[in-house]
């Protein structure tokens, strides 16, 4: 219990004392710490639950040890996988167009994991020839 509130008070979410003249900010924020943190706590659980049923590791998520692997991940160590990922958009008048960087065998892997669908990265990527519900128009001069 204590290392998840270690969460909210230090990295990665930083909770850090403030100055607010009203309670209203202050209040919001700690609620939104607060699911945050749930959040956090439910995909390690979830991750971890379905290594066990496995009764396997998970290699591949320390930087500088690649071969090192894990029975209990950290959920920061699991979002960490996804760090060099790109979702590209190109809005054409009559079409968008999407581009997501390859995944690498480690990411469908973590996917599987926190019980993501596994065609989920290819959702988002399919072209559509409807244009965007709120098409911006940009002008250059």
């Amino acid at each position: 219990m204590e290392r998840n509130f270690g969460r909210v008070i230090g990295l990665p979410l930083l909770l850090s004392p403030m100055y607010v003249e009203w309670d209203d900010p202050a209040t919001g924020l700690v609620r939104l710490l607060s699911i945050t943190l749930r959040v956090l706590t439910r995909l390690q659980c979830v991750a971890r639950r379905q290594l066990a049923q496995e009764g396997a590791a998970l290699a591949g998520l320390y930087a500088g040890n690649p071969k090192r692997a894990t029975t209990h991940p950290a959920t920061e160590r699991l979002l960490e996988a996804f760090q060099e990922i790109t979702l590209t958009l190109v809005i054409e008048p009559h079409q968008t167009r999407r581009h997501l960087t390859a995944l690498t065998a480690l990411k469908p892997r973590v996917l599987a994991l926190l019980e993501f669908t596994p065609t989920m990265d290819t959702k988002l990527c399919g072209d559509s020839s409807e244009p965007p519900e709120n098409e911006r128009t940009v002008s250059h001069q």
